[in-house]
């Protein structure tokens, strides 16, 4: 097993993924984190950017799923606005939500991309599942204090490993 930290692609932000390329290597569904992914860290409701990303990924033909650490109805609520099945308390870096989420939405790991922000939570958990991941830079500088204690450790990696 290779880095489980490491992602398969890199892009500045969710917009910037070329899907195109995607579809071409046969990915048809996409596991999305939201906070910092999609809106700022702990948003409430789904920002303007968060419906154009779903939108574009929906007309390129992708099935998705929100897959959310948060332990409240919050991503639920996020993912009904979105018009988006979700699964909360995905336990990421674990596999126990990304296996939930693939199954709600009828993928395989062949078939599925894991889109996030963070190393030690979406791309260990899509990597530790056998998808191919994708990290974005954050979406916002503000985070809640945990989160701003793994960024360092983060670019530590990034920079050991150069991606």
């Amino acid at each position: 097993m290779g880095n489980i930290f490491r992602p398969d692609m890199c892009a500045e932000k969710v917009s910037s993924i070329d899907l195109d390329l995607l579809r071409s290597k046969h990915f048809r569904f996409a596991l999305l984190d939201f906070d910092n992914t999609l809106a700022p860290d702990h948003a409430t409701e789904p920002v303007p950017y968060s419906y154009d990303m779903v939108k574009a990924l929906k007309e390129k033909g992708f099935s998705l799923c929100l897959v959310s650490n948060a332990k409240s109805d919050r991503s639920k609520r996020i993912a009904d606005m979105l018009d988006i099945p979700c699964v909360s308390y995905a336990n990421k870096p674990g596999t126990s939500g990304i296996e939930k989420a693939m199954a709600l939405i009828g993928a395989e790991k062949s078939n599925t991309v894991m889109i996030g922000d963070q190393l030690f939570t979406d791309i260990a958990a899509g990597n530790r599942a056998g998808l191919f991941t994708i990290l974005v830079e954050r979406y916002a500088k503000k985070e809640v204090f945990y989160v701003v204690l793994k960024r360092f450790p983060e670019w530590i990696i990034r920079k050991v490993c150069r991606f």
